[in-house]
């Protein structure tokens, strides 16, 4: 079979046949982008309560992120989708079990399981925020909520740009757990092709347009990354050292 890599037939075979390639392409940015979206905002939510002082909210946080982090996320996926369409049937009263779309099955899937990493992003970004921020914030009238909206999450998100783009680079591809559920992905497109036509070319196709969505992603983190270690700490800055010789 792998000699039939370098067989131009298949290869004429594959490109002619792209159509189904490129509609698993499109489903997948759709899971991407919703996904990412619930991951960021429940992902915050949840770091903002691994930080503040209520016990009852720290444990909240603590046990999502021990409970996603510790089970794996094929399970989660076909667990909603074996599940997910009973507990609906109990909860409206429906005579038979509630379908569950799978693009609704693909974005919780990956977006439930990132959030307990984007919490924990989140939290430690949080923590190396100094801790007087929050103090000369409510000073001036601000609630803790407003703190946190206005003063501390700003701040946050600028030191976590680089882990955080990290974690959109792990869910791209953790989308392809679709396939197990038919949801019509780029990774169940492929699949499909190589069942019919018994092609590896079909996997060498999934590879490079998953290529396509994470290699400007992993760009993305380089330059972050140079920029934060490029960006001058206060101590270096002309202002501050002004300011100093004026003390002294």
């Amino acid at each position: 079979m792998l000699e039939g890599l370098f067989d131009a037939e298949r290869w004429s075979a594959t490109f002619s046949n792209m159509g189904p390639f490129w509609e698993g392409f499109a489903v997948t940015l759709e899971v991407v982008a919703a996904g990412l979206l619930l991951s960021l905002v429940l992902g915050t939510l949840l770091g903002v309560f691994s930080t503040t002082r209520s016990r009852a909210l720290r444990a909240i946080s603590r046990v999502y992120v021990e409970f996603y982090q510790n089970t794996p996320l094929p399970v989660q996926v076909l667990f909603m989708y074996m599940a997910g369409p009973q507990f609906l049937q109990a909860v409206t009263g429906a005579d038979q079990p509630v379908r569950i779309a799978p693009f609704v099955l693909g974005f919780l899937g990956v977006g439930l399981y990132h959030a307990a990493y984007i919490s924990e992003v989140i939290r430690t970004g949080i923590e190396a925020v100094p801790k007087g921020q929050m103090e000369a914030a409510q000073s001036q009238g601000f609630t803790r909520a407003q703190s946190y909206a206005y003063v501390i999450l700003p701040q946050t998100f600028k030191i976590i740009l680089p882990p955080l783009c990290n974690q959109a680079l792990n869910l791209v591809k953790n989308t392809s757990v679709l396939a197990l559920v038919a949801g019509g992905d780029l990774m169940y497109r492929s699949d499909n092709f190589v069942s019919l036509y018994g092609y590896l070319q079909g996997y060498i196709v999934c590879c490079l347009m998953y290529f396509i969505i994470c290699f400007p992603l992993a760009l993305l983190v380089q330059w972050f990354e140079k920029r934060s270690k490029d960006r001058p700490r206060a101590k270096d800055l002309p202002e501050v050292e002004l300011l100093a010789a004026e003390e002294a």
